[in-house]
Formats: structure tokens, C-alpha cells, sequence
């Protein structure tokens, strides 16, 4: 049982002990008085794989948005390797992105799709072909480059969508909601298979998604946003069995809520309910104030 306490507040740090690779401080969005993004800061460590977790509206792809240079926030700073780049358009930044609706070019082959990002920074026409062949094995396309992209299915177009984000090798990878039009089978697939090359090259990775069974499976980070700010920032584990408050315990998982009074005890605060005692796991309220439980099924015995 955990119990729901408020939020853990606006600041959240990723421990580690790589370099922050993405520092955002004190960042928002308003748009017509409301604020899409308010103070959100954070940061992100070399090399790890983050997602931005919430419901439609919660100002997770706003934020993504903001760190890509499509948005400008209306107030704070977004630092990437350590170098601000709050006036750098988005193809002076170092960040490849996968978007939702994939994209691509569909007069050009699989191979030309992925070597465009390189003809554009002016690589050596020389090197082209091989680190575009590296690439396309990587995604294991290997032998599928001169095809088009209809000729392509959905699973191998978003291959072709992260080789085309990857080959020219940026200091950041996003992620917006890709898999979002994929069918079930195929999408948790893919979700494996991102992983799995984020951690072969160790890309620093941030994944915008409202399926939470998508962020526990991935991330090394998750951030809960709701109402444009951050809800908690922790490891899946923890933000599964410590929610940071209601929200998150009711959006992670499948819970049912419990009010009570806590009390103090030798062996850890116990909530009062009904008359009974009921032994609590991970933030609470100090001893005499009302607290919330969330009880998750799984946790559930029968005795007797």
C-alpha cells in the first residue's frame, strides 16, 4: 500500500554520474493567459532515456517542442551539453527527432531518406553511403535501402524515420509519441526496439508518450506532467510503487483510494481506518493528519 501525499514540487534531478546532458531551468509556456508549461526544470544525464509521461493537455509535447526549437518558452532556459540554446533555431541544434506522423520523403528510397540529414550538414559525399548503410543495418534494413517508401511497412518506416534521426550522430534524440499509430503488437515491438538501439549507441533520449505501459518498458527516467508541470520525476519502479501524490498513483497503474488518519508506530507509520490499523509504504502525512492510500490489486491477499 502507498500512500498519496502532494506533490512533490516543481525541481526534479536525475542522479548519476555521467555529465547533465539536458538542463532545463524554470521553463513555461503561456498562451492566452494560460499556462501550457509552467516552471518546469530538470535535468537529464548523459546517455539515459527519459520519458514525458501524462494526459493530452498536460504540456508534455509543448515541452518537448520547446527543447527541439520549434516554440520559444516564455520564460526560463533549455541547456544542451552544457551550451544554452534558446536562440538557435532547430537546425542549428544538435537533436534528431522522430515525429509522430513519420515524415518522410516518399519520392526518395530508404537510403536517400537517411542521408539527407547529411547531404544538408554538408557531410563528405564520400563518407555518405557507408554511414548510411551502417545505419540502415543498424535498424536491421540491411538490403532495403533502394526501396520506397510505400514499398515499406509501417514498422520498417519508423526504422527508417529513427535511422534518418541518427545518422548524423546528434547529442539528442526525441520522441514524439512515434508509435502512437501503430496496432498494438507492432507498437510494443517497436518500443523494444528503441530501447535496444538508444542503449547500443547511448543517445540521450526523450520520449513523449501518454502510454504508461510504453514509458515503464523503455525509460531509465520518468517525468509525470499534469496542468503543464511536473508531477513527479523518479525511475519507473519507483514512481509505480512510490507515487509522489494522487494524480500519479491514479495515472500509473490501477488503483483504489483510501482516506484515513495516520499514526506514528515503531514500525513505520500505519494509517487509521475504519477503526483499523493499516501498515503504509513510501510518503506520508505527518502523524495525526488525514492521508490518502492507494491500493493497488496486485497487492491484494486473501487470508485465511
Amino acid at each position: 500500500m502507498g500512500a498519496a501525499t502532494e506533490p512533490a514540487g516543481k525541481r526534479a534531478s536525475v542522479q548519476g554520474e555521467a555529465p547533465v546532458a539536458v538542463s532545463v531551468r524554470n521553463v513555461s509556456m503561456v498562451y492566452s493567459g494560460q499556462a501550457a508549461v509552467d516552471d518546469v526544470s530538470f535535468d537529464l544525464r548523459q546517455g539515459r532515456f527519459l520519458t514525458l509521461l501524462g494526459p493530452s493537455g498536460s504540456g508534455k509535447t509543448t515541452l518537448l517542442r520547446m527543447i527541439a526549437g520549434f516554440q520559444t518558452p516564455t520564460a526560463g532556459n533549455i541547456a544542451v551539453g552544457g551550451s544554452a540554446i534558446g536562440t538557435l533555431p532547430p537546425f542549428r541544434r544538435s537533436i534528431g527527432m522522430v515525429f509522430q506522423k513519420l515524415a518522410l520523403f516518399p519520392h526518395m528510397s530508404a537510403e536517400e531518406n537517411v542521408a539527407f540529414p547529411l547531404r544538408m550538414r554538408r557531410f563528405d559525399a564520400r563518407t555518405i553511403p557507408e554511414r548510411v548503410a551502417r545505419y540502415l543495418d543498424l535498424v536491421k534494413l540491411g538490403g532495403f535501402g533502394r526501396r520506397r517508401i510505400h514499398e515499406l511497412s509501417g514498422g520498417q518506416q519508423q526504422r527508417v524515420a529513427i535511422a534518418r534521426a541518427l545518422v548524423f550522430e546528434p547529442d539528442l534524440l526525441l520522441l514524439d509519441e512515434p508509435l502512437a499509430a501503430l496496432d498494438r503488437k507492432l507498437r510494443e515491438e517497436m518500443q523494444i526496439e528503441f530501447r535496444n538501439i538508444q542503449h547500443a549507441l547511448g543517445v540521450t533520449t526523450i520520449n513523449v508518450t501518454h502510454d504508461q505501459r510504453e514509458a515503464l518498458v523503455v525509460s531509465d527516467e520518468i517525468i509525470v506532467m499534469d496542468k503543464g508541470r511536473v508531477q513527479q520525476m523518479a525511475d519507473p519502479q519507483t514512481t509505480y510503487r512510490t507515487p509522489a501524490n494522487r494524480f500519479v498513483a491514479g495515472f500509473i497503474g490501477v488503483s483504489d483510494f483510501i482516506s484515513g488518519t495516520v499514526r506514528a508506530a515503531d514500525d513505520g507509520p500505519r494509517l487509521v481506518v475504519g477503526g483499523r490499523d493499516l501498515p503504509c509504504a513510501g510518503p506520508t502525512a505527518r502523524d495525526g493528519e488525514t492521508a490518502m492510500a492507494a491500493i493497488r490489486a496486485e497487492q491484494i491477499r486473501i487470508a485465511g
